[in-house]
Order: structure tokens, then C-alpha cells, then sequence
């Protein structure tokens, strides 16, 4: 009878082991995998190579070049999400950003909660580095125009099927005059069958 009680307190425990043990296998950040059919990172990727590559292509590169002698300054500003799900903006906007940078056309500037701490970096170097290390006030670079946008959604369901139709929204805007000078969407439709 021990021994039974035994046996069958061992046989618990590895089933219990087994049931509970998770296999994680690393994977290319590049590939593309689609679990749930909700945005992802591929999404946010490729909207983001996408977009920047069609805005660095509109006229208003060149015409920046021609009109001021240099390439243009480009803050990314906010990306709202509008969308039915929790998407991290953040990643989207990184994407972008890490695009303008990879391009050489345009140059790119710190903007929102990064420039208030840049700030507060060069605020506390005025009483706590040397002068010859201490960084001035005043000699920011200036961004030309502002790149603002939204993610939205719309979901079509009937049963145990849906189409989540995606667009992501950006425009740029010359911060001095005001004039949008391009805007363009992505769209991305998926259909999710469970």
C-alpha cells in the first residue's frame, strides 16, 4: 500500500510538471508570425518602412533643399491610437523614427517626455559640470515640421469570423507656416477565423 501511494504521488507530480512546462524557442524579430490576427510587430514595421519611405519620396523633401540650402528637421510627434485594441504607439513611432534616421534625408529631433529630460539634464550641468563640459542653452536644432498622426480600426464580425480593417493616418506639417505638406495612410485589412 506504500508503495502504491508512492507510486501514485510520483506519477502526480510528473504529469503535473509536464502540464505546466512551456517550450520558448527564439525567433528572428523580422518574421513574421500572426497568433491572434491583432496588430503586431510585423505591422508596426512594415507600416513604418512604408510610410517613411513614401513621405522621404514627396516633393517636399526637394523643395526644402532648394528653398533653405539643407536637409529638412523632422520631429515625430503624437500617434494616437484610435483603434479597438491596446496597441504601444511607442513602438510604432520608434519605427518611424529609426526609418528617417536609416534614410540620411532628414534630420530628427528629440520631442515630448525625451526633450523635457534632455532638458533637465542641461539644467542640472549648469551647477554640477565643469564649464569647460557644461552644455549651453539655446543651441537646440530646431525642427522644421512635425510629423503627427493615428492608428484606427474598424472590426467586422459575424460568428467565429472577423475582418479588422486597420489604417494608420500620419501627416507633416511646416511648423512655421502651418502648411501640411503631405499626408498618407497605410492600410491593412486581416480575416481572423477561430
Amino acid at each position: 500500500m506504500k508503495n502504491f501511494l508512492y507510486a501514485t504521488l510520483l506519477a502526480t507530480s510528473a504529469l503535473s510538471f509536464v502540464s505546466c512546462s512551456r517550450n520558448v524557442t527564439r525567433i528572428d524579430s523580422s518574421e513574421q508570425i500572426d497568433l491572434s490576427g491583432r496588430w503586431n510587430n510585423t505591422d508596426s514595421r512594415l507600416t513604418a518602412e512604408e510610410m517613411t519611405g513614401d513621405v522621404l519620396r514627396a516633393d517636399w523633401v526637394t523643395n526644402h533643399m532648394q528653398a533653405k540650402g539643407k536637409k529638412p528637421v523632422v520631429i515625430v510627434g503624437m500617434v494616437q491610437n484610435k483603434s479597438h485594441e491596446h496597441i504601444e504607439a511607442e513602438t510604432f513611432v520608434k519605427d518611424v523614427e529609426r526609418s528617417f534616421i536609416s534614410s540620411n534625408k532628414v534630420g530628427l529631433v528629440q520631442g515630448g517626455k525625451k526633450r523635457e529630460e534632455l532638458r533637465a539634464e542641461k539644467a542640472d550641468q549648469q551647477t554640477n559640470a565643469s564649464a569647460s563640459t557644461m552644455k549651453k542653452f539655446g543651441l537646440e536644432n530646431g525642427a522644421d515640421y512635425i510629423l503627427q498622426g493615428s492608428i484606427n480600426s474598424i472590426v467586422d464580425s459575424h460568428k467565429r469570423k472577423k475582418v479588422v480593417y486597420y489604417q494608420v493616418n500620419l501627416e507633416l506639417t511646416n511648423i512655421e507656416t502651418n502648411e501640411v505638406v503631405w499626408i498618407g495612410d497605410k492600410k491593412i485589412a486581416k480575416y481572423v477565423k477561430n
